[in-house]
C-alpha cells in the first residue's frame, strides 16, 4: 500500500487566517490528503499551531491574557475553524506540546556535538524606554531592499527578503512605539547553514520534478548575493523552548529560548509523535513515518505552502534534518502557492479588509469557498479574489452546472417514473458516447490531482459536470418519454447514477455536496469508478432515491454588492 505523508505550513497563532492562507497551504493539502485515501493510500495528515514568538506574545498582550491561555484558546479557535471548512487532519497539534519541546532540545544538542551550531556574540537592538532586548519582530521599520515601511526585524512580508533588525531603516519598539533604541551586544547560538550549502545544493537539484516557484526561490536564497548564510536559533524572550542541549542546561543561554523557525517545522515530527500518543500506540511508533531506518523509506512525503515559506522549508529545516546526520526522513516534494490577493490590494486584520475564515463560515457554507478557492488556486501566479468572481464561479460552476444536472434528472425521475430508479432499455449512442468521454476525463482528472495540479483538477472536474448536462440536454428523456418509454428510462438510469460518480469524484473537493448527493441516491457506496459501465450501474432499477434540497444556491448581485462593502476595510 502506498504510504503518503502530508504536512501543510502550520499557521501562527495570533487570530483566525484569511482566506489566502487557507488557500496557500491547508486547503490543497486536504484536497491531495483526500484524494489520495480515495485511491487506497494510507495518509497521514499534520497540522498544529505555531504557537512560540513574538506574534504570539503580542497578540496575548493585546487581548488582555496569559500567553499560555491565549494559546489554548486560539488553537481552540483554529481547530473549530478547519473541522467547518472540513480539512481533514489526523491530528492538529501545538508547538508548544511537551512532544515538540523534547525533540527541538534533543535535535539542538545533536546538531552542536556535530559542529553544526555555534555561540556568536552579536549586535542587537536595545530599547530604552521598554528596558529590554527587542526580539526581530518586536521591531519595525523601513525595508531596504524595497521600502516597505511596516517590514519586520526578520523579514519583510512585502518583499520577502530576510532581515535582521540592524538592517532596517528607521526602527521602532512594536511594544512602546519608541525610537529610543541602541545596538548592544548580546550572545546568541547559530546554526551553521553555510556548511551545509554543498548537500542543500546537491537535494535541491535532484528534485527535478518541484515546481518552478519551489526551486526558483530556494536556488535564489543559496546563490544569490553573499549565498546562503548561517541564521541565528535563539531569542531574547519568555515564551518558547527553553535552549537546552537535550536534557542539559546550555552554558551562557540561561533566560533564552529557541527560534520560532527553528522549533516550528520540527512540530511537523512531533504532531506525528503528539498524533501517535493520542492514539495509544507503543513509544515512538511514529517513528514509521519519520526516519528511514525504521520503514519510512517508503513514505512519500509532501508538503504545501506559500511562497514567503518555501526558503525556511527548502534550506533552514532540511539544514536541521541533514545536520542531525541521523536517518530523519526528508521531503520528497513541495507544493509551493503564490499569493491570494482581495480586491486590488492585500488582505489586513489591522484595516479589517479582505474575507477571513470565521467570516467566510458565517456568510455560506465551506463547500462554496472550497470550490471557488481551489478552482482558482494562486499556482503559477499572484490570484485576485474579487466578489464578481466568486459570485461568477458559484453561480456558474455550482449552481448552474452540478447542481441543476442533479436537481433536473431526480424530478424528471420523480414525476414520471417515482423515486425509483427506472428499468428498461440498454444504453445507447448517446450514453456510449458519454461514458468515452468520461473514461477519457476521469484519466486525465486523475492525472492531474496526483501531480498536484490544483486548477487544471478542477477545471477538468467541471468539464466532467458539463459532459453529464450535455448528455442529459441531447437525450431529452423529458421529450422521448412520449415517443420511446425505455429509451427515457435507460438514459434517466444512467443520469441517475451518474450522480453517485460525480458524488465519489467530488469528493475532494466538495466533501459536503458529496455526501448530499450520496443521500439522496441512498447509497454509502463510494467505490472509485474503474471499469465506467459497471459504475454507471451500480443503482440498479428499483432502487430507490430522494430528491435533494437544493444543493447549491446563487449568490445574488445584492448579497454581493453587501459583502464587498462589508471586508472593503477601512483606510486608517
Amino acid at each position: 500500500m502506498t504510504r503518503i505523508l502530508i504536512t501543510s505550513a502550520i499557521p501562527y497563532i495570533n487570530g483566525v487566517k484569511h482566506l489566502g492562507t487557507l488557500v496557500g497551504s491547508q486547503l490543497p493539502a486536504d484536497l491531495y490528503a483526500r484524494f489520495m485515501r480515495q485511491r487506497g493510500a494510507e495518509v497521514l495528515f499534520l497540522c498544529a499551531t505555531d504557537e512560540h514568538g513574538t506574534p504570539a506574545e503580542l497578540a496575548a498582550t493585546k487581548a488582555g491574557l496569559a500567553i499560555e491561555d491565549y494559546c489554548t484558546q486560539m488553537h481552540e479557535t483554529q481547530a473549530e475553524l478547519s473541522r467547518g471548512f472540513r480539512l481533514s487532519f489526523d491530528h492538529f497539534g501545538r508547538s508548544s506540546s511537551v512532544q515538540n519541546k523534547r525533540l527541538t532540545q534533543y535535535f539542538a544538542g545533536v546538531l552542536a556535538e556535530n559542529g553544526f551550531i555555534e555561540e556568536r556574540s552579536e549586535k542587537q537592538v536595545y530599547s530604552n524606554t521598554d528596558g529590554r532586548f527587542l526580539p526581530d519582530r518586536y521591531i519595525e521599520g523601513t525595508c531596504p531592499n524595497c521600502g516597505y515601511e511596516r517590514a519586520r526585524g526578520d523579514q519583510c512580508e512585502n518583499c520577502t527578503k530576510q532581515l535582521d533588525p540592524t538592517d532596517l531603516i528607521n526602527p521602532r519598539s512594536v511594544i512602546s512605539g519608541s525610537t529610543d533604541l541602541e545596538v548592544r551586544e548580546t550572545k546568541h547560538l547559530y546554526l551553521k547553514q553555510s556548511a551545509l550549502k554543498d548537500d542543500l545544493d546537491a537535494w535541491i537539484d535532484s528534485k527535478t520534478d518541484w515546481p518552478i516557484l519551489t526551486t526558483s526561490i530556494a536556488k535564489k536564497w543559496l546563490h544569490d548575493g553573499d549565498g546562503l548564510q548561517d541564521r541565528g536559533i535563539t531569542r531574547d524572550l519568555y515564551w518558547g523552548v527553553p535552549v537546552q542541549k537535550g536534557e542539559e542546561p546550555w552554558p551562557g543561554m540561561e533566560g533564552k529560548v529557541f527560534y520560532v523557525w527553528f522549533d516550528a517545522p520540527i512540530e511537523y515530527l512531533a504532531c506525528a509523535a503528539e498524533w501517535s500518543d493520542a492514539n495509544g500506540t507503543e513509544d515512538e511508533a511514529w517513528w514509521r513515518w519519520w526516519r528511514t531506518d525504521e520503514g519510512a523509506d517508503d513514505v512519500r512525503y509532501v508538503q504545501f505552502m506559500g511562497k514567503d515559506n518555501v526558503p525556511f522549508h527548502t534550506l533552514s529545516f532540511p539544514a536541521t534534518i541533514m545536520g542531525s546526520r541521523e536517518p530523519w526522513k526528508l521531503v520528497d516534494y513541495i507544493k509551493s502557492f503564490n499569493f491570494l490577493n482581495y480586491e486590488g490590494g492585500q488582505f489586513s486584520t489591522s484595516l479589517g479588509r479582505g474575507v477571513f475564515m470565521d467570516d467566510a463560515l458565517e456568510i455560506l457554507p465551506s463547500d462554496y469557498w472550497r470550490w471557488w478557492l481551489l478552482s482558482n488556486a494562486p499556482e503559477t501566479s499572484d490570484t485576485e479574489f474579487t466578489w464578481e468572481k466568486f459570485q461568477a464561479g458559484v453561480n456558474k460552476d455550482l449552481a448552474d452546472v452540478l447542481g441543476n444536472f442533479v436537481s433536473r434528472i431526480t424530478k424528471f425521475c420523480r414525476s414520471k417514473f417515482g423515486q425509483e430508479v427506472p428499468a428498461g432499455g440498454e444504453i445507447g449512442d448517446g450514453g456510449t458516447a458519454l461514458i468515452a468521454e468520461l473514461e477519457g476525463r476521469i484519466s486525465t482528472y486523475v492525472g492531474h490531482m496526483e501531480a498536484m495540479e490544483v486548477r487544471k483538477a478542477a477545471a477538468e472536474l467541471r468539464a466532467i459536470w458539463v459532459a453529464g448536462n450535455e448528455f442529459l440536454q441531447a437525450a431529452a428523456p423529458w421529450s422521448t418519454i412520449k415517443t420511446d418509454v425505455d429509451r427515457a428510462a435507460a438514459d434517466t438510469r444512467l443520469a441517475l447514477n451518474l450522480i453517485r460518480v460525480y458524488a465519489v469524484l467530488s469528493a475532494p473537493f466538495i466533501p459536503d455536496a458529496s455526501a448530499a448527493m450520496l443521500a439522496a441516491m441512498r447509497t454509502e457506496e463510494t467505490i472509485w469508478p474503474g471499469d465506467l459501465t459497471t459504475a454507471l450501474s451500480r443503482l440498479p432499477p428499483g432502487h430507490g432515491f430522494d430528491v435533494p434540497d437544493v444543493l447549491f444556491r446563487k449568490v445574488l448581485d445584492e448579497e454581493r454588492e453587501e459583502w464587498a462593502a462589508r471586508f472593503a476595510g477601512s483606510d486608517n
